[in-house]
């Protein structure tokens, strides 16, 4: 029971933690969170635990998070401040990648353990498969690009305010299966038999989207503080 106590710890501590951004940088702290995302969810993702009875990796909530702040930016800033966040996310998750692969390439200083050790650490964090790569980059650019363009979609068909969880859970919970789907096939299509990609693509779903279905609050919270413009900066 311990590990779901922390999840549900760790999503609050991820919720809030974007409120208080917003709060205190108003749309930058919003923007600033996706990089912080997708970096930190690709950190996470190393480390395997068992969640409600299912195998599965860390990273989801961190990373389904990202899917919060592009809706809560379409909601009070437009479309193209989302499609903005989205490429900054981008283009932070290629330059983590190529600047950590580039700095594994040197060699650790002779003799000393510690670097040796801190090396071997660093390289298993940051040392990259390339279809693995393709297919992390693949899913977050198909899945939030979809999101925007979903959350307008039915922004434009449920408008109203009190209708504001209809168009954030539609796009998010969508988008949150393009993802997934895209990252499993992509990574992992032929390398395990189809029962276990099943099961992959159940597990890593079924938790981003507990997140989705837990962020809606935070949606109106932000809607509250843009609207009353309670920002401390």
């Amino acid at each position: 029971m311990q590990n779901e106590l922390l999840w549900l710890v760790m999503l609050l501590a991820n919720f809030l933690l974007i409120i208080f951004a917003y709060r205190l940088f108003g749309k930058w702290g919003l923007i600033m969170w996706i990089p912080i995302s997708v970096i930190v969810a690709n950190i996470q993702v190393i480390q395997t635990v068992k969640l409600f009875g299912l195998v599965s990796t860390l990273g989801n909530i961190v990373y389904a998070t990202s899917f919060l702040v592009t809706d809560i930016l379409s909601e009070n800033y437009g479309k193209e401040e989302a499609k903005k966040a989205v490429w900054i996310g981008f283009f932070s998750l290629i330059s983590m990648t190529f600047l950590m692969n580039l700095a594994l390439q040197f060699v650790p200083l002779a003799g000393d353990d510690f670097a040796t050790v801190c090396h071997d650490a660093t390289s298993t964090i940051f040392s990259l498969m390339p279809r693995i790569a393709i297919a992390s980059l693949a899913a977050y650019l198909l899945s939030q690009r979809h999101d925007v363009w979903a959350f307008h979609f039915w922004k434009s068909r449920f408008s109203k305010d009190n209708q504001l969880w209809i168009r954030n859970n539609l796009s998010t919970m969508v988008s949150q299966l393009i993802d997934s789907s895209v990252f499993v096939m992509v990574a992992f299509w032929g390398v395990y038999e189809g029962t276990v990609l099943l099961e992959i693509f159940i597990t890593t779903y079924f938790l981003k989207w507990l997140v989705a279905a837990a962020d809606t609050p935070f949606v109106y919270w932000a809607k509250g503080i843009h609207k009353k413009n309670k920002f401390w900066m």
